[in-house]
């Protein structure tokens, strides 16, 4: 029997697009959309019309500003995005195509949807960067980080890769805390407080960090590295 799709719970659209951004739907993003394999892995690099040192996911990227400024940052990395909200991959298309960056794709679909189709050690570095808390006891079983979400992403990382985690919601840093601690895949990169209160150099702002900031909630930063497989 075939397994049920997961159950997404988040928004889809917002606001209508802006006509430079229908065009930019209309004819740039056919070219960085990821279309799944009908049978078999997906092979990351092969995305990418040159070949790229490694490979990094972002799952939920919002409006795509964390994502853009790595891609511009590191051009010889290839970057998968992941969203499901159609603004923010309008956001995210009109900074590819502003910065010109080739070396970005995008699904437009639940992660979790794409996740089974990588390949092992196949991914560099993962961020999932606030996402939504689902700060209700019974609405928990919501959360994207969770034992089964770490499986895939323990699976997929290379040896020495890292997942970056942020939240402004304490009860979810906690939450996160407890899940990815408790894997056997994955070491805390902290040593002293500034490493998860402080966002580290190479890590650019989001524009929900900074509406958290503004609304003075404290974000919090967490780096998590893929421990060596045996």
């Amino acid at each position: 029997m075939t397994p049920s799709p997961p159950r997404f719970y988040g928004r889809r659209r917002g606001r209508p697009l802006r006509e430079g951004q229908r065009h930019l739907a209309e004819t740039l993003l056919p070219r960085l959309r990821i279309a799944l394999p009908a049978c078999g892995p997906l092979n990351p690099r092969a995305l990418f019309p040159f070949p790229v040192r490694t490979v990094w996911l972002e799952i939920g990227f919002g409006g795509g500003e964390h994502l853009a400024a790595q891609a511009a940052g590191n051009p010889e990395i290839g970057f998968i995005g992941c969203e499901v909200f159609e603004n923010g991959v309008a956001r995210l298309t009109a900074a590819v195509a502003r910065q010109g960056l080739v070396n970005v794709r995008v699904f437009a679909e639940d992660a979790r949807l794409m996740l089974p189709s990588l390949p092992p050690a196949s991914m560099g570095r993962v961020f999932i960067l606030f996402p939504d808390p689902w700060p209700k006891q019974r609405h928990h079983k919501r959360r994207l980080i969770a034992p089964e979400t770490l499986e895939h992403l323990a699976a997929i990382l290379e040896d020495g890769g890292e997942l970056r985690l942020a939240t402004d919601d304490p009860g979810y840093l906690g939450w996160m805390l407890e899940c990815v601690t408790g894997h056997a895949e994955f070491s805390w990169l902290a040593r002293r407080p500034a490493d998860w209160r402080d966002r580290p150099a190479d890590w650019p702002p989001t524009r929900y960090e900074e509406k958290a900031v503004a609304a003075g909630r404290r974000p919090m930063f967490l780096r998590f590295a893929r421990r060596p497989r045996i």
